[in-house]
């Protein structure tokens, strides 16, 4: 019995650290209407980032997901500036960045696929999962209630309306991009603490976790908040 509560306290706290990466998939495929295909390299970009900082640099592990997060804010707008700026599809720039992000990362890592942290002490567990979780919902509902906040889901729901009434749809897609993928990063670094390790692979199929999740969270509790 012990050993059975032990294993879905693990599987809790992955869960929720996983969320938080849902959070920003949600943002993108749900409020903006955009498949983004980055999701999977920006979450590996956060773990190797802070794997690296972590391990080689010696920096605080809290530092090291805030830099995380960073570093997952400039992969979005990466993605955001090829959509808008390029006019690539959506769908498209998330693929190139994506694609770009394994050479990057590999690159950050130091030309190693992998990183062990096992003689550093790290911060990510259930409880700082659940307290960065919160203060990302929290965050999130205080932002898009907010006039730019309130310009991005208008965006996600009538482009063409919100752009005659004067705004610019294509800083509202970048600025979700940048928020989205942000959380990725974040949740990329927390993983990765909590593991003991950082993987240039470990974004693999993290686009179909997020929407997996943003499906069964909307049959479970979606008539219970309209958000």
């Amino acid at each position: 019995m012990s050993g059975l509560l032990v294993s879905l306290q693990g599987a809790v706290a992955q869960g929720v650290l996983w969320g938080i990466m849902v959070l920003g998939v949600y943002i993108t495929f749900r409020l903006m209407d955009i498949a983004d295909m980055t999701v999977d390299g920006s979450f590996a970009l956060g773990a190797c980032v802070c794997a690296v900082l972590v391990v080689n640099k010696g920096v605080n592990p809290v530092l090291a997901l805030l830099v995380a997060a960073a570093a997952g804010v400039v992969a979005g707008a990466v993605t955001g500036i090829l959509h808008t700026v390029f006019e690539i599809p959506a769908i498209l720039a998330g693929i190139l960045t994506q694609i770009s992000l394994w050479s990057i990362n590999l690159r950050i890592m130091g030309g190693k696929s992998n990183l062990p942290l096992l003689k550093v002490k790290t911060q990510a567990s259930m409880i700082v999962g659940i307290v960065l979780a919160v203060a990302a919902i929290l965050f999130l509902y205080w932002f898009f209630g907010t006039e730019i906040g309130s310009a991005m889901r208008a965006t996600g729901n009538n482009e063409d309306m919100v752009r005659a009434l004067g705004v610019d749809t294509r800083m509202t897609k970048l600025l979700s991009l940048m928020v989205s993928n942000g959380l990725v990063g974040l949740s990329g670094a927390l993983v990765c603490q909590s593991q003991k390790y950082g993987d240039v692979g470990s974004g693999t199929g993290a686009i179909v976790i997020g929407l997996a999740a943003i499906v069964i969270g909307e049959v479970l509790m979606g008539r219970l908040t309209s958000f």
